[in-house]
């Protein structure tokens, strides 16, 4: 019987301005691949970066111990698609995914992974119980994750989730739903599965700015919304059936006056007030209605949601 093979694992670092965490992040993964003992490759998946960061990455990668795969987008399709991209050429058993600013330490990798492989799990989760950001960031954060546990994933940690990793099977579950502008934590966590939380603190950004910005907050949780949960619809619905109910009301209130002889003038404000209403609550309506379809239209496009320019391979010094 032939000795068994150790589990190679896999690390996708999804690339977007971060060039100057670079260096830092190369001599982090030379530090893990040596825990690792060797069995470790990387996936960096630079999301048509504006910055220097594939430069810098194509000149270090060929001197670094541990094997590389370099994968440039056509241009910047977003951090889910980037994701996406680099677990679909992660050839490991066992694959984690974690940011390129260091702030989650990547040696939490090597919890995961011996999680997965020690236990019947499916996901391995980093759980955030403190973060060094500042005091803005930390409240814009907490309103962002309390609104998407609320509305699209209560399983969801409260403090969100940025690092985790999965097995080669679970991998391919989440591949095979093929969704342009969806939500991967929320498909990670529709998916289901036997999961684990590890917990973690947050570390401070030491090298340039964060690209996730309010803007990109909203879209992705208006992405989570409309690809996860059927809430607008059914706040229409309920200010729908408010309304039908003041216009029952005032219109008996407006026929008993008419019958008792204490009905004059029509009320011009009224009037109005009512017409704005109703056309506004018409309006967001059609809006609500229209991202529904707006997605759904998109996604019977079947355009790939990622394009690869460039592909590049590294051995790595030790091989």
């Amino acid at each position: 019987m032939q000795p068994l093979v150790k589990p190679l694992y896999s690390l996708v670092i999804p690339v977007y301005k971060n060039e100057g965490s670079i260096e830092a992040l190369l001599k982090e993964l030379e530090a893990l691949y040596s825990i690792l003992n060797g069995h470790l490759e990387v996936v960096f998946v630079v999301d048509g970066s504006p910055d220097a960061s594939f430069q810098k990455l194509d000149t270090a990668l060929p001197n670094v111990n541990f094997p590389a795969k370099l994968v440039l987008l056509s241009r910047n399709f977003g951090a889910f698609a980037a994701i996406r991209c680099g677990l679909g050429e992660a050839k490991g058993q066992y694959i984690g995914v974690m940011a390129a600013d260091l702030q989650e330490p990547p040696t939490l990798l090597v919890e995961f992974f011996r999680a997965l492989t020690s236990k019947p799990l499916d996901v391995v989760f980093g759980k955030r119980i403190g973060r060094a950001d500042p005091g803005l960031s930390k409240v814009a954060s907490n309103l962002f994750w309390g609104a998407y546990r609320r509305v699209v994933q209560p399983d969801v940690p409260a403090g969100g989730v940025d690092v985790f990793a999965v097995t080669a099977a679970f991998r391919d579950r989440l591949l095979s739903l093929n969704e342009a502008n969806s939500s991967l934590l929320g498909l990670l966590f529709w998916l289901g599965g036997r999961r684990e939380f590890i917990d973690y603190t947050r570390l401070e950004r030491q090298h340039g700015k964060s690209a996730w910005t309010i803007r990109k907050k909203v879209t992705y949780l208006l992405d989570s919304v409309f690809a996860f949960s059927d809430l607008p619809v059914r706040i229409l619905m309920s200010l729908g059936i408010c309304g039908l109910a003041v216009a029952l009301i005032l219109g008996v209130i407006v026929l008993v006056a008419r019958l008792f002889g204490n009905y004059d003038v029509p009320g011009y404000a009224g009037s109005v007030l009512s017409i704005l209403f109703f056309g506004a609550l018409n309006t967001f309506g059609i809006g609500i209605v229209g991202n529904y379809a707006w997605r759904a239209y998109e996604n019977t496009k079947q355009r790939p949601l990622n394009i690869i320019s460039t592909s590049i391979e590294y051995p790595g010094r030790d091989q």
